[in-house]
């Protein structure tokens, strides 16, 4: 099964699920004995935690990749975290979800709002196009709202929320988050006969039997919460989180290039590439009488005073290189339509050999070759030619 998490340590989990699957492979084996289930225990720690964590050889194991082969890693994702944790945890706090939630936004795509997967999830949480647009993201050559920090948290909670209604259990619906309802549901109903949990210790009873993508995303996100929440336990106390980004927004007319937009507030396209990620070409869509594009903040006034002016020279400009290239495709098109034409001309040229002429005389005549002659008209080298035959003359 292809990952679709963007989070580069997911790429381990292929060396990582030999060990963690060996035992659950063999034939009689009892799953809730060999996921730990009896032998797992609540971390303990001064921290305070809204869903359920526990600490079992499948967590260790993802613990011991994070603080190891993937420390710098690790280092990096809880630097880009403090751009939006906080955003998350806001917006989980006001629907009443719990907000250690965030940590599926680690081992989703790093807290990268860019991050596309092998197969092409997209954004802090790796919406795949079909499901992104069925909780309302846009999606198209123009803009893609997965991209969007916030607009993309909304859609992913939502369908969290849903998902926690269905199974009612975090675990699974986490679960099911990464690999469908549908099939966390069907395997529910194999090995338990039903489908809503009745606890978190319904995932591990099923872990054996979900997908091996699926099988570690769980221990994965537990790994990742408590190096999180203790990142000084894990030898990790002194990165320095990035700060949030902060911005005003304002509205700017459709097809307005993002470095328009810079120019009237100061600062480079490439910035505000960054606080509008969902602006896949860098320039609001076509069609929008005016789109919100997010602008450092406090430069709200400056955009008023400069942007009409900086849009209209920039609006004449594209209007005279309109015109310059419509002008450049008529006369592509006019050639076109001439040279056919010129062809069936040319290919009509013929000529009647007249008394006292030669293929010389004719080749010249005609700027041409003797030659050339020959060929087009089947003549070989002591080939004769007599008064009133028809020559065609190649051109």
């Amino acid at each position: 099964m292809q990952l679709r998490t963007a989070l580069p340590v997911a790429l381990l989990l292929g060396s990582a699920l030999g060990a963690a699957t060996a035992a659950s492979s063999g034939p009689g084996s009892q799953p809730a004995a060999r996921m730990g289930l009896v032998r797992e225990a609540v971390a303990t720690s001064p921290v305070s935690w809204d869903i359920p964590v526990v600490r079992n050889a499948a967590v260790e194991r993802f613990v011991a990749i994070f603080t190891g082969s993937q420390a710098d890693e690790m280092e990096k994702y809880l630097k880009q975290s403090g751009r939006y944790e906080g955003m998350i945890r806001a917006k989980l706090r006001a629907r009443g979800m719990p907000e250690d939630l965030v940590y599926l936004t680690m081992i989703e795509s790093g807290f990268n709002p860019t991050a596309r997967s092998r197969v092409n999830a997209v954004g802090l949480w790796q919406f795949m196009a079909p499901t992104a647009r069925a909780y309302g993201l846009r999606v198209d050559e123009h803009v893609d709202e997965r991209r969007d920090p916030e607009k993309s948290t909304d859609a992913a909670l939502r369908h969290l929320r849903d998902l926690h209604a269905q199974f009612d259990s975090w675990y699974l619906t986490a679960a099911a988050y990464n690999s469908g309802a549908g099939r966390v549901g069907r395997v529910m109903r194999s090995e338990l006969g039903r489908e809503r949990g009745q606890g978190e210790g319904d995932f591990w009873r099923i872990r054996h039997r979900l997908p091996r993508e699926t099988r570690e995303y769980v221990p994965l996100m537990l790994a990742a919460a408590l190096i999180g929440k203790e990142p000084q336990q894990y030898g990790m106390g002194d990165v320095e989180r990035w700060m949030p980004l902060e911005a005003d927004t304002v509205r700017v007319p459709g097809e307005t290039s993002l470095a328009v937009v810079g120019k009237a507030v100061g600062v480079s396209e490439r910035e505000l590439a960054r606080l509008n990620p969902q602006l896949v070409k860098k320039m609001t869509p076509p069609g929008a009488a005016a789109y919100p594009v997010r602008i450092p903040p406090g430069r709200t006034d400056r955009f008023a005073a400069d942007f009409p002016r900086l849009h209209a020279e920039a609006a004449a400009r594209a209007a005279a290189e309109a015109r310059v290239t419509a002008a450049r495709r008529a006369e592509v098109r006019r050639a076109e339509v001439r040279r056919p034409e010129a062809r069936r001309v040319a290919s009509r040229r013929t000529h009647t050999v007249r008394n006292g002429e030669s293929l010389w005389t004719i080749a010249r005549r005609n700027d041409t070759s003797v030659r050339a002659l020959q060929r087009a008209n089947g003549l070989g080298s002591r080939s004769s030619i007599r008064p009133g035959q028809k020559l065609r003359i190649p051109t």
